[in-house]
């Protein structure tokens, strides 16, 4: 029986996060409330060319969310009823959800078996004359293999809107995520790597008509004010939300450091408790920079395991537990488990520990101590 010490880690603390930069968020905050300039207006001009400038792209365009980013996207591309969008049964709901939503079909390809990204080949073999857009998803903060998708694209001549929800800062051969294909989509959700007090996302272009489109459709379609072009919708970001993160943008660069930090000790104790053989780490590709949104690993007995360090008082989470094609929503794909079997070994294999940027290494010993404890099980 082991006599570690039992210590608590919760799975994200953004507490930690917040205690140091506390009085300029809440001087950012307070400016907002002093102007009355809540919906668009100068906060929201200043944040899209600060991301801008920090993602070196030509045009970023806040709205309210990654998932409306996702579907803002859409709609200024005309994707809709009859076309087929082709992206990865394994994400976040929201990156086939928004397909639906515009009445395309989902066309669900496969994962690599080892990033658990998109796979290049599945891609090329799912196009089909229907084929309007591909949408890599850069999962857990690493970048999809873009270049053989770029290609495609090029060949083909579909849009590659890039899924960077969880990437901002990663790279791929010096290109930084959302910066590569036709459009990138961000969300600052709190628990992001850069996130919000709430919801909040950005769309990235270089394509300056595509960016007109995007700010038209954000705020429904209308140019002038009470004129309608087109159908849009309500997607703008809150100046609050723009305030709070414009103070925290400077310091993703330093977080950033801290998570790979920590991904690399993590590492180094795995080797060090003998566990190397026992689980399946993240990989970093070469030319790739990964930016640990999640940190996550894969363990035997996934569910057991996690109940053990639950009852330790070591948050985790699954990231995803059932892969989009054997969503009950989406039944009418005609999927049947087996379709897509790296993504199903992922679902069921997969599990997220603490990588926070202010994560001790203490508390990381006590992750590793508890994971160690729950294999010898």
């Amino acid at each position: 029986m082991s006599t570690r010490t039992k210590t608590a880690v919760p799975l994200l603390d953004l507490q930690a996060q917040y205690r140091p930069i506390r009085d300029e968020l809440l001087a950012a905050i307070t400016r907002v409330c002093d102007s009355q300039r809540f919906i668009m207006g100068a906060e929201i001009e200043a944040l899209e060319r600060e991301l801008a400038q920090h993602l070196r792209v030509a045009e970023a365009i806040a709205v309210s969310s990654g998932t409306d980013a996702l579907l803002a996207s859409m709609m200024a591309l005309g994707i809709g009823p009859g076309d087929e969008v082709i992206t990865s049964t394994y994400s976040f709901f929201a990156t086939a959800g928004c397909i639906s939503r515009l009445g395309a079909t989902p066309r669900l390809v496969d994962i690599d078996p080892v990033t658990c990204n998109l796979d290049p080949a599945a891609v090329r073999t799912a196009l089909s004359p229907r084929t309007r857009a591909i949408i890599p998803v850069h999962l857990y903060g690493l970048c999809a293999d873009m270049d053989p998708l770029l290609s495609l694209a090029a060949e083909t001549g579909v849009a590659v809107i890039e899924d960077a929800c969880q990437a901002i800062g990663a790279a791929c051969r010096g290109r930084q995520a959302g910066t590569m294909g036709t459009v990138g989509c961000f969300s600052f959700f709190p628990s992001k790597n850069l996130g919000a007090f709430g919801d909040a996302g950005l769309v990235t272009t270089n394509d300056a008509g595509l960016a007109h489109e995007i700010r038209l459709l954000r705020n429904h379609g209308a140019e002038p004010r009470y004129f309608h072009k087109r159908i849009g919708g309500n997607f703008r970001l809150d100046a609050i939300q723009a305030a709070v993160l414009r103070v925290k943008l400077p310091h993703l660069a330093t977080w950033t450091s801290m998570r790979r930090e920590n991904a690399a000790r993590y590492a180094r104790m795995f080797v060090e408790a003998g566990l190397a053989s026992r689980l399946t780490l993240p990989v970093e590709p070469q030319g790739s920079f990964h930016i640990y949104n999640q940190y996550v690993v894969r363990v035997p007995e996934r569910d057991r395991v996690r109940a053990y360090l639950t009852a330790q008082g070591i948050g985790t989470e699954i990231y995803y537990p059932v892969p989009f094609h054997l969503q009950e929503c989406f039944a009418h794909l005609g999927h049947a488990r087996g379709d897509f079997p790296n993504a199903e070994r992922a679902a069921d294999s997969t599990l997220a520990l603490p990588i926070y940027a202010e994560l001790t290494a203490g508390q990381q010993e006590s992750v590793v101590g508890a994971l160690a404890d729950a294999l010898r099980e």
